[in-house]
């Protein structure tokens, strides 16, 4: 059979690689001893199970060596991965650290990062304020008018405006602010670039959680004065505040 590439017919291309953004749990990890690692991270699970279930997380290493602690990789997969939560990222490791992920098939991250936000974070309680994303050019809103179901994940550029319920299980992300003309019952995370000015509106908060810029909570640590009713939601001081429309 001939193999004269002038007469191999022309395939469309089957696939072809795009840049995006997506945002992903960070494990900020400041203490080495497994055991509690273990026992710390079951309860931040036991909290928001649907939001946890089958996620992806990055584990950053770096506050660990900065303090010259050593921790068994393949141990802290095993955990993470025992909690039904999927590893695809470390950051902050060293050299030997680094390549115990690749063997697991964990790729190495650079601590700056733009794919992972909202840092849970064990043994420790301690948040990092994000630097504020450099002023760019204003980007056009993205309107949805229908429902987002559950497992859905959307990411706007801009402001994300959502003239239908949200469903728990579903997941919301937006670098300006978030609107929302319906009950929010899944996850919203606004300015996940880093904009602290980021707000989320909602006509009815039941949300499993709220980020701003990386802040956030959980439903169990939103007060029952502020469910179920229309809120805005902004950072002051670093912290969340949630307030009646």
């Amino acid at each position: 059979m001939s193999t004269d590439p002038q007469q191999t017919p022309h395939l469309p291309p089957a696939l072809e690689f795009k840049s995006s953004t997506f945002s992903v749990p960070v494990l900020v990890l400041f203490d080495n001893d497994t055991a509690v690692i273990e026992q710390q991270l079951q309860e931040k699970v036991r909290l928001a199970p649907e939001f946890f279930k089958n996620s992806p997380l990055v584990f950053d290493l770096q506050e660990l060596n900065r303090q010259e602690r050593e921790i068994d990789i393949d141990v802290l997969t095993k955990i993470i991965r025992k909690l039904n939560l999927l590893p695809i990222g470390i950051r902050g490791g060293n050299p030997q650290q680094n390549q115990q992920a690749i063997a697991q098939g964990i790729p190495v991250h650079s601590i700056h990062s733009s794919s992972a936000s909202a840092p849970v974070e064990a043994v420790k309680q301690k948040k990092t304020a994000p630097e504020p994303a450099p002023k760019a050019e204003p980007v056009m809103s993205t309107l949805i008018t229908h429902p987002i179901r559950s497992g859905q994940r959307l990411y706007a550029e801009g402001d994300l405006i959502i003239l239908a319920q949200v469903s728990a299980g579903a997941e919301i992300m937006a670098e300006g602010n978030i609107h929302v003309y319906g009950t929010l019952r899944g996850r919203a995370l606004a300015g996940v670039q880093g904009n602290p000015e980021a707000r989320i509106f909602c006509s009815d908060l039941q949300a499993e959680l709220i980020s701003i810029a990386g802040t956030y909570k959980i439903s169990e640590d939103l007060n029952e004065s502020v469910s179920n009713k229309p809120v805005q939601i902004y950072l002051q001081n670093e912290n969340l505040i949630i307030k009646d429309l």
